[in-house]
């Protein structure tokens, strides 16, 4: 445990940004651009001036005290060669290594005081802090020229501008400010876009969701068994996914610490009497009273109207409860509340996450920020990939799903001849989950994968991608997508033909955000293995994925389409349609050690 400035840091809390040009002061002191656009992102139109008066809630990163030495930590007890492999860190260490220095949080709070504005820590380490502050305030604190932009598809206005400064002697202290420079793309009218689930029948249409693929079953009352279901390519199941991927069907009766938890945005609600169904078909050897426990943050609401099931909501927990044999579940539902402004409660439920005792050992996430990794700004991207990393240092396994555009990112994503979309995020302290398809396995069409323009290749994966960039040879696609970037997915699952129940009716959905809690389920399950044999839990597992390529089904067909093209093909090893594959459970098990 590192204690040493833990008193010291603890009464000081209080703020933060990143630098690039010179030029302008304000008050006489020397200023640097922090964060600039070059001109308005596609899809919105500026308005108006925004007002002088009108109040944003505003959050500054600041630089933590010690990443480098919370970093190498992480490299030490992720890495499977390592002597220190799984001795994650506790919630006191990486606070004491995330803290501010006591000069960063002086400089930053005597900054702000001189324009009347009382910060709060909005972390225990307090290297978030927020604030409110007027717009014409914040015009002056950051040299910036806020307006009113509008996003075309859903009319949405935001107040965004195009760059901010902070003062010279600042800059190393300050990652990232917001609501500043990122505007998200979504066709739905709010920061969250579901990852793209394809659902049929009765279900109706919302936003993205599109219809499932022709051969899937309709939609129908739920019935009382399940002979319509067994041909595992027309329908997947739990039975399906279990016989595939050799999952056990046992029921966990072992008093681990394992548990799920299940990110919920944007008002999606599970439905518990849904869930009940669900496993009354398709799980008859558990109890039908098996459920989730439900957390809320943000001022959510988890409404148990069967009117107000949520799709998204109703797959995640049916597909995390319903394959994880009996592993303690939480729906962890961040409401409208949230103070993350560009992000919509993903930095939130890291953070809220982060300050809990024992948090959920794995979090799957079927939900992104934006259409593309650039509808965020880097500097805000940086600082909330820090925030994951400091979670999976605590050994909690975090799953994305990847989103279903192929190489468009999303749906209707536009972009022939330009440069492929990434998506958000890549992260590399995130576990990024493709979809497969069929029986046989193929790369689903929708799985969405390529490279970040963001974030560089992690040293666990060069090897891995190396081989793949050599097989499709230097002219495929070439200048459209970034060689050096960090590639995704990790790794992949079924997403096609899903059959979940959702207001009473059983039907199929497709995406990546089923891939995602069909995986964390997988995960869930050997650490309950794990932690039965005195072993710790996989953490963060992206360094274990790519050492153990073995454990995984290659999925060496399949292609991505999108932006235009036919996508990047799925072949021998590593690829950005599938992953290294998707999970072959038994393998998993004598790569760790437990056969």
């Amino acid at each position: 445990m590192l204690f040493s400035s833990w008193t010291n840091w603890h009464m000081l809390v209080s703020l933060a940004s990143t630098a690039v040009t010179y030029g302008a002061s304000v008050s006489g002191r020397a200023m640097s651009i922090h964060d600039r656009r070059a001109a308005v992102p596609k899809g919105y139109s500026l308005v108006d001036v925004a007002d002088s008066n009108s109040v944003i809630q505003m959050r500054i990163s600041l630089t933590m005290g010690n990443r480098t030495g919370l970093e190498n930590a992480l490299n030490k007890a992720s890495d499977p060669d390592s002597e220190s492999y799984g001795q994650w860190l506790s919630r006191e260490d990486i606070q004491y290594h995330a803290a501010p220095s006591r000069e960063a949080l002086r400089s930053v709070h005597k900054w702000l005081s001189s324009y009347n504005i009382d910060s709060k820590s909005a972390t225990a380490s307090g290297d978030w802090i927020k604030f409110s502050i007027p717009v014409g305030t914040a015009n002056t604190m950051l040299n910036a020229n806020y307006n009113v932009y509008e996003h075309t598809a859903s009319g949405k206005q935001i107040t965004r501008t195009l760059e901010y400064s902070v003062p010279d002697d600042l800059q190393e202290h300050i990652k990232a400010i917001h609501p500043t420079t990122s505007f998200y793309h979504s066709t739905r009218g709010r920061v969250i876009s579901l990852s793209g689930h394809h659902r049929s029948g009765s279900y109706g249409t919302s936003g993205d969701l599109k219809k499932a693929s022709s051969s899937s079953t309709s939609s129908a009352e739920v019935p009382t068994s399940t002979s319509d279901f067994s041909n595992c390519n027309n329908t997947v199941t739990p039975a399906c996914l279990q016989k595939l991927y050799g999952i056990p069907s046992t029921l966990v009766s072992s008093k681990t610490n394992s548990t799920i938890g299940v990110s919920a945005f944007g008002g999606q609600d599970a439905n518990k009497a849904d869930l009940a169904r669900f496993l009354k078909l398709f799980r008859p050897d558990m109890s039908s009273n098996t459920t989730f426990v439900t957390q809320l943050l943000d001022d959510a609401t988890n409404s148990q109207n069967i009117s107000d099931a949520g799709l998204e909501a109703n797959l995640d927990t049916q597909y995390t409860v319903g394959i994880a044999n009996g592993i303690p579940t939480t729906f962890v539902d961040i409401g409208n509340d949230n103070h993350d402004g560009d992000d919509g409660g993903f930095l939130d439920i890291v953070n809220d996450l982060l300050a809990e005792t024992n948090p959920p050992l794995v979090l799957t996430t079927s939900y992104g920020v934006a259409a593309d990794e650039s509808g965020l700004s880097k500097s805000l991207t940086f600082a909330m990939c820090d925030a994951f990393m400091k979670l999976t240092a605590r050994g909690v396994s975090i799953l994305y799903a990847t989103g279903d555009g192929g190489v468009a990112s999303s749906p209707g994503g536009k972009c022939d001849d330009e440069p492929f979309l990434a998506a958000w995020p890549t992260c590399p302290y995130a576990t990024l989950v493709g979809a497969t398809a069929n029986i046989p396995e193929k790369g689903a069409d929708l799985s969405a994968g390529g490279f970040s323009n963001y974030f560089d290749q992690p040293s666990w994966q060069q090897k891995a991608v190396a081989t793949y960039l050599d097989a499709i040879g230097d002219d495929l696609y070439k200048g459209r997508f970034n060689r050096s970037g960090r590639g995704y997915p990790d790794v992949s699952a079924q997403g096609d033909k899903i059959q979940i129940i959702q207001s009473g009716e059983v039907g199929p959905v497709a995406g990546t955000s089923a891939s995602s809690p069909i995986f964390a389920s997988v995960v869930a399950l050997l650490n309950d293995e794990l932690l039965s044999n005195g072993k710790p839990p996989l953490g963060f597992m992206n360094p274990w994925i790519y050492a153990h390529p073995e454990a995984f089904y290659d999925i060496t067909n399949g292609s991505n389409p999108g932006c235009g093209t036919a996508g990047f093909p799925a072949l021998k090893g590593w690829d950005p349609v599938t992953g290294v594959g998707s999970p072959n459970y038994q393998a998993m098990r004598k790569a760790l050690g437990l056969s």
